[in-house]
């Protein structure tokens, strides 16, 4: 599966992007704010994720810029998984492209095709000390619940909590949105 929304190129990792995954993650400012991703983020852990099994509905991808030339270069990653309570968002983006826009927009993107799979609902839970994923996601239409979950973190080795925030999506076909290009979903 392909993304493309207006400035992004969303895509599947494959095993070679192992090097260029590496030199972007492996930061431990973005690692810190991830669950699953361990500290210190090595070359096995980026040709792991690479190999992992695509899930029919829940895709993974990696966040990219077109620039005119081939491979545009990897920004990020996001995706969906089967989480605790349904079907939960991840993301991240490398610090040299922080305050750009691109990860509201690749969560945008994604909450689009979300709903084109047949998802319903979305929750994502950043944690409480990551106060630039939460307005990612109330940018994207996510609100918060109220809840604050406990949650473990590979990378500092300990549990974190995380604020839950939500989102309703429309019906499959809706996901084009209005006039602003934004899916058509509404506040959980």
């Amino acid at each position: 599966m392909f993304i493309r929304s207006k400035r992004l190129f969303l895509r599947p990792g494959w095993p070679e992007d192992w090097e260029e995954l590496l030199a972007r993650i492996a930061d431990e400012a973005v690692v810190r704010n991830l669950a699953q991703a361990p500290w210190p983020y090595t070359a096995d852990d980026a040709r792991a994720f690479l190999k992992m099994p695509a899930a029919p509905f829940c895709p993974n991808f990696l966040v990219t810029v077109p620039t005119g030339t081939a491979p545009a270069p990897i920004i990020g990653g996001i995706g969906l998984m089967h989480g605790e309570t349904g079907t939960e968002l991840g993301y991240w983006i490398a610090p040299g492209h922080w305050g750009q826009g691109y990860a509201t927009e690749a969560v945008r993107a994604v909450l689009g095709l979300a709903s084109t799979l047949g998802h319903r609902r979305i929750s994502a839970g950043p944690f409480t000390d990551n106060p630039a994923s939460a307005r990612v996601l109330r940018k994207s239409g996510f609100r918060p619940t109220g809840e604050v979950r406990a949650c473990y973190s590979r990378a500092r080795g300990r549990t974190v909590p995380a604020a839950i925030h939500a989102i309703e999506l429309g019906e499959p076909g809706s996901c084009d949105g209005g006039d602003d290009g934004v899916p058509a979903m509404r506040a959980a």
